[in-house]
């Protein structure tokens, strides 16, 4: 499907002839091909609606000033309207929200209980880190037999405000981009991610998301991705990259700042390797060769294992490390000390 703007004079481009088709053909071929809707992250979060957070949550507020804070909800209904202005004709899903790191409170009553006489109605909650996503399943593409889905989505953590003084810009994280709906795996740029939005209110913040949104170059951004499924890595390169990303948080800081940044721990690379040869979809091939686009979603899925407030940042620099190993075979020698 295009991508249809909200003013005539915005930078958001239209998407390959490809991935313009109804609304009603895109609802046929999601009716046909039945994903499992596996979580897009899962260390340490649940699953809950946006009524949970409306109805059974209190809104964090600045201790000194008694502000109170915009609210998760308020940050997914402000995007979800955002959504609903750009893509006017499209087929917007209900956001996916995941939660970590509950903050638990009682009310004056229950001053004097115990944890286990606490009745529900005497206990408070909010979650001190939230991401959520919207898919728009009606824009898609297809990258090496891997249908992709157009959607957007954020992070807000608290942990990142200082709520012990007055108020002041608050912090959030914004992203758009598309999901892998293979493994729910999500593929994000840089162009299409603002890792610190500050904002002083809902009207600033509206501004920002939609600045961000028509701003995205999602032909681009497939561009790229699809470029990563004609190149591949040996088996030996592949066992060279897994060495020096496990040597990498190791080495000397200067050495290290002469290098690409990798965000990925020691965890994740486990799973990469694992994966390497588990993975139904994006595992080598019988030579032991691997293509960067499986490459790049053994990654991505590895990222699964962060944490709400590191999730991101990983997920984009899975994309830009992916991107420069390509950048490598082809004689550029940026990321040669990964692979050699």
């Amino acid at each position: 499907m295009e991508l249809i703007t909200v003013t005539q004079n915005n930078n958001i481009s239209s998407l390959p002839d490809s991935t313009k088709q109804s609304s009603q053909d895109s609802h046929t071929l999601s009716e046909k091909r039945k994903f499992k809707q596996n979580p897009f992250i899962e260390a340490n979060t649940k699953d809950v609606s946006l009524s949970c957070l409306k109805e059974e949550c209190i809104i964090p507020v600045f201790a000194k000033d008694n502000e109170r804070t915009i609210a998760h909800q308020e940050f997914i209904e402000i995007t979800q309207d955002c959504v609903s202005s750009v893509f006017n004709n499209q087929q917007i899903d209900k956001p996916e929200i995941r939660v970590s790191h509950q903050i638990k409170g009682r009310i004056s009553d229950a001053i004097h209980k115990s944890a286990n006489e606490l009745l529900d109605t005497e206990v408070t909650q909010y979650f001190e880190r939230m991401a959520f996503m919207v898919r728009i399943p009606s824009i898609t593409e297809t990258i090496n037999g891997n249908p992709l889905s157009l959607m957007v989505g954020g992070v807000r953590a608290y942990n990142h405000e200082n709520l012990y003084s007055k108020k002041t810009y608050e912090k959030f994280k914004f992203f758009i981009g598309f999901q892998n709906m293979v493994c729910c795996n999500m593929c994000i740029s840089s162009d299409g991610f603002v890792s610190e939005m500050r904002v002083g209110g809902y009207d600033e913040l509206q501004a920002k998301i939609m600045e961000t949104i028509q701003g995205y170059e999602a032909e681009s951004h497939l561009k790229a991705m699809r470029e990563l499924t004609q190149q591949s890595i040996t088996e030996h390169q592949f066992a060279q990259l897994i060495g020096k990303a496990r040597l990498y948080n190791y080495l000397p800081k200067e050495q290290r700042k002469e290098l690409p940044q990798m965000d990925f721990a020691d965890r994740q690379m486990n799973t990469i390797a694992k994966d390497y040869y588990e993975d139904k979809s994006f595992c080598k091939d019988e030579n032991g060769n691997i293509n960067l686009w499986n490459v790049y979603n053994l990654f991505t899925s590895a990222n699964k294992s962060s944490y709400i407030d590191a999730f991101l940042d990983r997920t984009v620099n899975a994309f830009d490390f992916t991107n420069g190993l390509a950048q490598t075979l082809n004689g550029d020698s940026k990321y040669f000390w990964f692979l050699n």
